[in-house]
Parts: C-alpha cells; structure tokens; sequence
C-alpha cells in the first residue's frame, strides 16, 4: 500500500470518526484511485502479439492493458511506448517525481543505456524493472544490465505477468 495516503486515510477516518460503512467505502476508493502508476515500454514492445510470439507471446499489450485495467479498476494507469531512448527518458522524468510507481520494460535499451540507468536513479518514483523473457537466459549480451541495479526490483521471464506482479508490489 501507499503509505503516505493511507496515513491520509486513517487521519480522515479519526478526524470524522466513521460509523457510515458508505461514507468509508467512498474514502476507501478515493484512496486508491489517488494511485497513479505508469507503465513504460520500450524498443519494439509495440510489436507485440507479433513480433517473435514464441518468445513474447501472441497478445497484443493494448489488449493486454485493456485487460489490466479492467482487473486493477482503481488503479489510475498511464501508458507510454516508444522506441527512442531520449522520449523514453524524458517520460522516465515526466512521472518519475509524481507517480506511486513505474513498471518499466527498457527492452534492449536494457543493455546498452547508461543514460537510461542514470535517470532512474535521479527520479524520486520506485521502479519495478519487466522483461517478458528470462533475459538471463538468452544471449550474454542480453545478461548485462544498466537499469536493473537502479531499480527497486526485477521481474523476468514471466511473459506479460510481469506488470501485474510489479503493479501488486506497488499496492
């Protein structure tokens, strides 16, 4: 949980001194829909649901968010996939002080962007580093990590369960 809103919450709670089981589930909800969490794609994550489906699966990640935030409804999520390394940083900026959380998939820029790695460790917000394959399993140049160090947490190899795994970290 977020615990800035939830020390909010209790205070609202005392303050009022709820008996109103409506008025506490309205606060309750309030409460979450204040969690901001955006997810961040990277290279060729745009291709999903075709590129390399044996490697990345067959589902689309519009489709995929679609369903994410149908399942998470009081999650406020903001969705943003490029293949530029200075968009990906400058969005990495935009939400990186204001947000409860990023999900992140770097992509390859994984193993190539210290510039990427820098801003992670510059922002204020966690982030929970995806991939949806075992990276460590593939290539050896894909076991090197510029992000990874600078990040909360890790998630790998899970296909598209990796962003529901880092988001329940970030509730």
């Amino acid at each position: 949980m977020y615990p800035q809103k939830m020390q909010l919450l209790q205070f609202i709670m005392k303050v009022f001194l709820l008996s109103n089981e409506s008025l506490f589930f309205s606060l309750f909800t309030f409460y979450f829909y204040l969690m901001k969490i955006a997810i961040i794609n990277g290279p060729n994550l745009n291709l999903l649901g075709t590129r390399e489906p044996e490697i990345y699966g067959d589902k689309t990640f519009d489709d995929f968010l679609s369903e994410l935030k149908t399942k998470f409804p009081a999650v406020e999520f903001s969705y943003f996939q490029s293949n530029v390394e200075g968009e990906l940083i400058s969005e990495l900026q935009r939400v990186g002080f204001s947000y409860a959380g990023i999900i992140f998939n770097p992509g390859g820029y994984t193993h190539t962007s210290v510039a990427i790695g820098d801003t992670i460790a510059a922002i204020k917000t966690r982030v929970i580093e995806v991939h949806l394959s075992n990276i460590h399993a593939r290539e050896d140049f894909r076991k090197i990590s510029h992000v990874s160090a600078k990040c909360k947490g890790t998630i790998s190899g899970l296909g598209l369960k990796a962003y529901e795994l880092a988001l329940q970290y970030f509730l």
